[in-house]
């Protein structure tokens, strides 16, 4: 049996610890609520843009922007998001088994890029010796609206000059505090809203063209996707990390209830060995 000044080091350090994981489940609950306020407004718009360009795609074919263009995909790049920091649970494990499982499924005689946003996917691929386009860490301090506009620039460019066919993006789906789904969506070629060759399109007269109107629209709708991507896997992390800590704030109560009942057993171990020590030397004096 451990000593007493052992249980009691042991006993301290837990509770060091607890109340480091209190505090960093009341910062993470706190920028939960800022994050999610961000997705939900952020949803609406992204489904907006998306009913606007399935509106006018209906009426184009895919030869009228080279980023509606579909191709053998034996060029593939993934965009990979993941956080900076740890201590959020099964988070960047979870997506990093997805990405894994994404290489194996499209991998097989094709050529696989990752360009990774996020520490910890950039670490796990690098030490694997994977075949990486782009690396940012750091994200939290940079605008997602600006990181979203980067990545979308140089995703498009590579894909205009036929260095990649088609393009996925892979992140965690914010749907609560205690639920993340990892999601891949494929980002390029932008989809194109198949309608009912039957079905009679209410004519509309645009101004610009239609053409113009693609290639305006074509890289906000990719840059808007990797945007809202950017805040779902923000909230995502959040809900995570919150959710992590509050499970080790608990795990650590119940560690040091059991501490403490060991701690006292001991003591009263220690007190009835002594009371035998005193009994047995006072027989012995008579």
């Amino acid at each position: 049996m451990a000593t007493l000044k052992a249980i009691r080091k042991r006993i301290g350090s837990i509770r060091n610890t607890q109340q480091i994981t209190k505090a960093m489940k009341m910062v993470s609950a706190a920028k939960l609520r800022r994050a999610q306020e961000a997705v939900v407004q952020a949803r609406p718009y992204a489904e907006k843009m998306v009913d606007l360009f399935g509106n006018l795609s209906a009426r184009v074919s895919r030869e009228a922007h080279p980023l509606l263009g579909v191709r053998e995909e034996k060029r593939t790049q993934l965009l990979l998001l993941t956080s900076d920091r740890g201590l959020c649970g099964g988070y960047n494990a979870n997506l990093i088994r997805a990405a894994e499982a994404f290489i194996r499924r499209e991998g097989s005689g094709k050529e696989i890029q990752l360009a990774l946003i996020g520490r910890k996917g950039a670490d796990h691929f690098r030490r694997r010796r994977a075949a990486i386009s782009d690396r940012h860490v750091n994200i939290l301090a940079i605008p997602p609206e600006e990181l979203a506009t980067e990545m979308a620039q140089k995703l498009i460019g590579r894909f205009i000059k036929d260095e990649t066919d088609a393009v996925y993006i892979l992140y965690s789906r914010f749907r609560s505090a205690l639920s993340q789904v990892p999601t891949v969506e494929k980002l390029l070629p932008v989809a194109v809203s198949e309608g009912d060759s039957t079905e009679q399109l209410t004519e509309y007269l645009y101004e610009p063209s239609v053409e113009a109107l693609l290639a305006s629209l074509l890289p906000k709708v990719v840059e808007v996707a990797i945007y809202r991507a950017l805040l779902e896997a923000t909230a995502s992390e959040h809900g995570a990390r919150m959710t992590a800590m509050d499970s080790a704030t608990t795990n650590a109560s119940k560690m040091m209830g059991s501490l403490t009942l060991q701690m006292n057993r001991a003591r009263q171990a220690s007190i009835t060995r002594e009371l035998m020590e005193i009994v047995g030397t006072a027989e012995a004096l008579k």
